[in-house]
């Protein structure tokens, strides 16, 4: 299981690892992201014929990027149980909250991206896909919203866990660490909230453009991870 080998991972690394053993609510956790994958599979039948083969094929693109959206939220969260190893009432109800929102936005999250590739999939003109020049924000802002939730949420646990402190007896640089990754969950959320912004001002012609806010997210974690790790050798000098 993938969990229990990163779990028992040698690799050095600054965060004393909690949570060892896989816990039930991780085992139910990766059922629903692996029911949430397969949601996100084109067709479920084998292709009848050559033609349907290659739209198939020509789908890889969309589901990749899905796919890739999934296995980066999957690893935060992974992270998060290694880290703390928390199974408390209220770790549990804001995991299953993570994972209902997921499962809820599999299918907007496939038709964007479907949509964005549509004319490579089906050929121009061809898509099945059909959306009103006027709905382009509407469908930029239900991304958006749904981007926000999963890591509003992802923020919740990391502030438990830093609540928490005492009780898993956190050393000085893990809880600089913790507020590390409330930070950056923050950057995250400021980003989608950008997106949305972007979709709700740019005229609906425009809208995609909102997409792009997104490619922010390398350039704003990079510089943050930076000024936070400079802080974090004057602290403690390591």
């Amino acid at each position: 299981m993938i969990r229990k080998a990163l779990s028992k991972n040698p690799q050095k690394s600054r965060f004393q690892l909690r949570g060892h053993e896989v816990k039930r609510i991780e085992t139910f956790s990766d059922a629903v992201f692996a029911f949430a994958v397969t949601l996100l599979i084109v067709s479920l039948e084998v292709p009848h014929s050559f033609e349907e083969l290659m739209t198939t094929m020509r789908g890889f693109f969309a589901f990749g990027i899905c796919f890739a959206i999934l296995v980066l939220i999957w690893h935060e969260q992974n992270l998060f149980f290694r880290r703390y190893g928390m199974d408390d009432t209220w770790t549990i109800t804001l995991n299953c909250a993570l994972l209902f929102i997921i499962l809820f936005y599999v299918y907007p999250l496939k038709f964007l991206f479907s949509l964005s590739f549509s004319d490579i999939i089906y050929g121009s003109g061809r898509t099945p896909f059909s959306i009103h020049e006027k709905q382009l924000p509407l469908l930029m802002v239900i991304y958006g919203v749904g981007y926000i939730m999963i890591y509003f949420v992802l923020t919740l646990l990391y502030v438990h866990a830093l609540r928490k402190k005492t009780v898993l007896e956190l050393t000085a640089t893990e809880a600089f660490d913790t507020k590390t990754k409330i930070y950056s969950q923050v950057v995250m959320i400021c980003i989608g909230s950008l997106s949305i912004l972007v979709a709700l001002l740019l005229p609906p012609g425009l809208s995609p453009l909102a997409g792009w806010i997104y490619s922010l997210i390398g350039v704003a974690l990079t510089i943050y991870h930076w000024r936070r790790e400079k802080i974090r050798r004057r602290l403690f000098h390591n």
